[in-house]
């Protein structure tokens, strides 16, 4: 077992550094033992990590137990919850690469042997699996778990609940005191939101990888479970050390191929067409938006989970969470990729119990007979686009209505709560993609005044940004060229029929080939919204959202 740290404390030409290791208390016993990280995302900003202190100290009484010595740091975190319908919101999926790049300057200047990463949220994790595939040292992800559901009246509630009652209040269709009450009791204490949003679905898929201990996923955050399998992850993260298992060994293409599997099985956030390309490209394996496609098609959508569904993140733990998933998914799910345990998945899943209480289906009674995901194409996204499929109602799946076009989010929000948006239309937020935003907002605010203002079974969104994992109904997004890039959603204008056709994988504006080339012809070149500091340097070098939107 060669250790990295010896570069820093062995020999007389260490000295120096030694002195200073002295200074932060180490004495020679720790030294001799192998320096491990903890990358923490803990903030007193952010809900989901809240109790990610406390977590930190048991993966650092892990690592001592196992004979290691533990030293922590910390990197950003931002909540897309609190900056969603903001211009903060531009800067969400901007920090994936900042947190990536935060973890890969302290792991190889301090040299560190292994690493425990901890996060919660929507871009934290994905970025901190981006720098363990980077990097490259034994790694393993403890993900903090989820909030509790909220409960007023007898009804489940979340953080989608408190968005859409804003559109319920425009509507008239909730009171003012009623809206209150909903805020008051939605979020009721520490973790990732409560749904199968971004955070979770996140949490899910690094599970379903290989890259977290069994369980980790769903086991909630105020669960004393959690606390446990942390300081567990701290004392397995050293026999991966020892025996030179790394985080490329584990996320292999089939390591990724189960992971979509999972996200298709259980209708997950459809921001993981963003990240996990992103996190496969810094493995070294090409996950392109075909393959989300090809494997949606042939699996079944088992689990129904709010925001689409009726289950909440608490009835998958109890239903044995993600490790029951996959035996349920049997043969689908690939048996041999390794995983953080040292065993491979199939090992893993022997002896798994299920728990029969409906919230995971038979594959032969699925919700429905395909994933969670589709993938469109067509004259309005030719490089693709991405909708979710399990929140859509069936009477949307195809729908053909007028073009309501807004060139920022902010615009098209008011005009739906002002009430400006009729039934059957399709609203087009353009220029939001990640040139163009830039930073790709989420339209969680513009999706969620759509459901208050009670319009999800007849009004389509469609736009180059993205979506929350709350979001939910006909809201397509990542199309793909961006306005910014020359795309054809930037010929779009009002009045122009607008088809979306989900069985049929496609995404069209019903006008001729020639007259969509002379729109586009005429269009201006962009000019960048944002020209100085972090957003103005990213919009510069950000690729295609069908790329995932990694660093050019």
């Amino acid at each position: 077992m060669k250790l990295r740290s010896r570069e820093v404390v062995a020999g007389l030409e260490s000295l120096p550094r030694r002195a200073l290791l002295r200074a932060d208390g180490l004495t020679d016993a720790d030294m001799e033992r192998p320096f491990v990280a903890i990358a923490n995302s803990y903030t007193n900003i952010v809900p989901g990590h809240l109790h990610l202190r406390q977590l930190g100290e048991a993966v650092a009484a892990g690592i001592r137990e196992a004979g290691g010595t533990p030293f922590e740091f910390n990197t950003i975190a931002i909540c897309d919850g609190i900056a969603m319908g903001t211009r903060g919101m531009c800067y969400s999926l901007p920090s994936r690469e900042i947190i990536a790049d935060s973890v890969e300057l302290m792991l190889e200047a301090h040299r560190f042997d292994a690493v425990v990463c901890l996060a919660s949220c929507d871009k934290i994790v994905p970025g901190m699996l981006m720098a363990m595939a980077r990097v490259n040292i034994p790694g393993i992800m403890v993900t903090g778990g989820p909030m509790m559901p909220g409960e007023w009246r007898g009804q489940k509630l979340d953080v989608i609940s408190a968005f859409e009652a804003v559109g319920a209040v425009k509507a008239g269709r909730m009171s003012e005191r009623e809206a209150r009450m909903v805020e008051e009791h939605c979020c009721p204490g520490c973790g990732s939101c409560a749904g199968l949003f971004t955070a979770n679905t996140m949490a899910c898929l690094t599970e379903a990888m290989g890259m977290s201990l069994p369980g980790m996923a769903t086991m909630h955050a105020i669960d004393s479970r959690k606390a446990a399998l942390a300081r567990q992850s701290g004392f397995q993260v050293l026999k991966l050390l020892r025996q030179g298992i790394t985080p490329r060994k584990i996320m292999t293409r089939a390591a990724f191929e189960n992971a979509v599997i999972v996200d298709m099985a259980i209708g997950g956030s459809t921001n993981t067409v963003l990240h996990l390309p992103a996190i496969a490209h810094e493995a070294g394996v090409k996950l392109d938006l075909d393959t989300f496609d090809r494997l949606s098609r042939r699996t079944p959508h088992i689990c129904s989970l709010r925001p689409g569904g009726q289950h909440t993140m608490l009835d998958l733990d109890r239903a044995g969470g993600i490790p029951a998933v996959m035996k349920r998914l049997g043969g689908l799910i690939r048996g041999s990729p390794l995983t953080v345990t040292g065993r491979s998945v199939q090992e893993n899943l022997k002896f798994v119990k299920m728990p029969e209480n409906g919230v995971i289906r038979p594959l032969k009674k699925p919700y429905h007979r395909e994933g969670g995901i589709a993938i469109l194409y067509g004259n309005l996204a030719p490089k693709g686009a991405v909708v979710k499929y399990a929140g859509v109602r069936p009477s949307m799946l195809r729908h053909k209505g007028p073009a309501r076009v807004f060139d920022r989010e902010e615009d098209a929000v008011k005009e739906i709560l002002n009430g400006e948006i009729r039934r059957g239309d399709v609203v087009v937020i353009r220029y939001e993609g990640p040139k163009g935003g830039p930073g790709m907002r989420e339209m969680l605010a513009a999706t969620s005044a759509i459901a208050g203002m009670g319009l999800i079974d007849s009004v389509a969104l469609v736009t180059d940004g993205r979506f929350s994992g709350g979001t939910r109904g006909a809201a397509v997004g990542h199309v793909s060229p961006e306005a910014a890039e020359g795309g054809p959603i930037a010929a779009v204008r009002d009045g122009d029929k607008i088809l979306i056709d989900i069985p049929r994988r496609r995404l069209e504006v019903l006008v001729s080939g020639q007259e969509l080339e002379e729109r586009l012809a005429k269009i201006k070149r962009h000019v960048p919204r944002v020209k100085t500091g972090y957003l103005g340097l990213y919009s510069r070098i950000v690729s295609s959202a069908s790329d995932g939107a990694i660093r050019l």
